[in-house]
């Protein structure tokens, strides 16, 4: 079978990296790629928002399965494009991204059917939201209702800051059309891990537990990027924990999602916070997070092909998960000035030796080539993910593969996965 995977970050270079194992597949796609997935992969320069010319390349080459990656092609409605083609495709339907593509419609969704979350309101107006600010106090979350890459999420310390941010989104444009609506909603308290399950719209089968840690500095300072690394398991994640995310979080929002005539297949993502017994969820995401994806297929034993081919057919009867016993932690090495405007161009040194090292993988995220050289493409560049019987010999392994590596300016955080540690 051939597979396209769309997509050219380093959550798709570990999809293609998962899939191009299996004995079921015999050639992979991947549009756009970049030159890690080049490696394993033929990659196809078609944008993801190109949805025609992927279709097009998809029935040319008669792809047996398309995998989708980024949340932009989804909300385009990429699934339903390639359904209406007669072509298997795994990924949620245009009007099952939503839960993704509009943080407004996701808080709604949770609140209809009973799905822990913070307190919140929507507004479109600065007046209203500047008054619920100062009636719930600060800190404060304000987000984007749309897509943001995952940058439209603030923590506002301050009466002020909160204020300009609704500014800034609701009038100065700063997330463009995505901050046209915002969400703002009561500050959680606690540690927050991601909860990740497959589903046929009917049937979920939970991933292993996960943390990514979202803030660019050591300590959980600074602010809000994509991801800065991943680990997996997540200690903070208990049984009971586990249980509990399954019945009151994915049950009812796969549940919810079908009453409303939006049945979800494909890969459902929640944002947990944790606070010793007390679960909500901060966010729903409609595709693999990244960098989680990276150290779960690491550590995911079973051939990933029969589950994505299962949700793409919506039946994921007898389909089961068996996972290594080892742990996986993803440290995402950064170009200078991410989150905010970042240095291209920079050639990266030091990739054949890390690979050199036993039960690690480097996945390109934002890279290119030129000259014959690797150089940085993007703000996450690279996540750097190591495997090890414990969750401190993971770290150690990834941090050992991150010293291999150099580029001009690179930052990288260097606590990956020590909350695990202390717990």
């Amino acid at each position: 079978m051939k597979v396209l995977v769309v997509g050219g970050g380093g959550r798709e270079h570990a999809l293609v990296w998962k899939i191009a194992q299996s004995p079921l597949v015999g050639k992979v796609y991947c549009a756009p790629g970049n030159p890690g997935i080049g490696a394993l992969a033929e990659n196809v320069p078609l944008t993801v928002d190109d949805l025609p010319g992927l279709l097009a390349f998809a029935k040319e080459k008669e792809i047996g399965l398309t995998v989708v990656g980024p949340e932009l092609p989804l909300s385009l409605g990429i699934v339903d494009l390639f359904e209406e083609h007669g072509l298997l495709v795994f990924g949620a339907r245009r009007n099952a991204a939503i839960i993704e593509a509009s943080k407004a419609f996701s808080k709604d969704l949770m609140k209809k059917y009973g799905v822990p979350t913070a307190a919140y309101d929507v507004f479109t107006e600065v007046d209203p939201a500047v008054a619920f600010i100062d009636k719930v106090g600060v800190p404060i979350v304000i987000k984007a209702d749309g897509l943001a890459a995952g940058k439209g999420v603030i923590i506002a310390q301050s009466r002020d800051e909160a204020v300009a941010t609704v500014n800034d989104m609701l009038s100065g444009n700063a997330f463009g059309s995505a901050g046209s609506r915002v969400v703002i909603e009561e500050f959680l308290v606690g540690e927050e891990a991601s909860f990740l399950a497959f589903t046929d719209g009917k049937q979920i089968i939970p991933l292993a537990s996960a943390q990514d840690h979202k803030a660019v500095f050591d300590g959980d300072q600074g602010p809000n990027t994509g991801g800065m690394g991943a680990y997996s398991p997540a200690p903070v994640v208990t049984q009971t924990i586990h249980d509990f995310a399954m019945a009151e979080v994915m049950r009812r929002t796969v549940d919810g999602m079908a009453a409303e005539g939006r049945p979800y297949r494909g890969v459902l993502y929640a944002g947990l916070m944790i606070n010793g017994s007390d679960v909500k969820v901060l966010e729903f995401n409609a595709r693999f997070g990244d960098p989680e994806c990276q150290p779960l297929l690491m550590r995911m034993k079973s051939d990933i092909v029969p589950v994505l081919l299962g949700v793409a057919r919506g039946d994921l009867s007898g389909v089961a998960i068996e996972w290594h016993d080892k742990a996986a932690v993803c440290v995402v090495m950064a170009a200078e000035g991410y989150p905010a405007d970042y240095r291209k161009g920079d050639e990266i040194r030091g990739l054949d030796e890390a690979a050199a090292i036993d039960d690690l993988y480097v996945f390109h995220a934002g890279t290119a080539a030129g000259d014959g050289k690797i150089v940085t493409a993007g703000g996450r560049v690279l996540g750097v993910t190591g495997l090890g019987a414990t969750v401190k010999d993971a770290i150690d392994r990834a941090y050992r593969g991150v010293a291999k590596i150099c580029w001009e300016g690179v930052h990288f955080r260097k606590d990956i996965g020590a909350k695990a540690l202390k717990r």
